[in-house]
């Protein structure tokens, strides 16, 4: 039983590991959102602007990532 009880913890915290893309994206994607938000409240288009290419930029490495993940999985 406990065995069992280990397998799927282990199954589990496999599903939440992810590559170095991955994390670096959403980590891009956040700081962009930040940013975009701050540049919106304090009317700078300036900072808006570079907080979604940021966001942008951390969607394609994220995905980058995803893509990486799928293929080392398999079909």
């Amino acid at each position: 039983m406990l065995k069992d009880a280990r397998s799927i913890v282990a199954i589990q915290c496999q599903e939440i590991v992810m590559n170095k893309d991955q994390v670096k994206g959403r980590v891009k994607e956040v700081a962009g959102k930040t940013k975009e938000v701050a540049g919106r409240i304090m009317g700078n288009k300036s900072v808006e602007q570079k907080g979604k290419l940021e966001q942008t930029v951390g969607r394609v490495q994220a995905g980058f990532g995803d893509l990486k993940d799928h293929l080392k999985k398999g079909p």
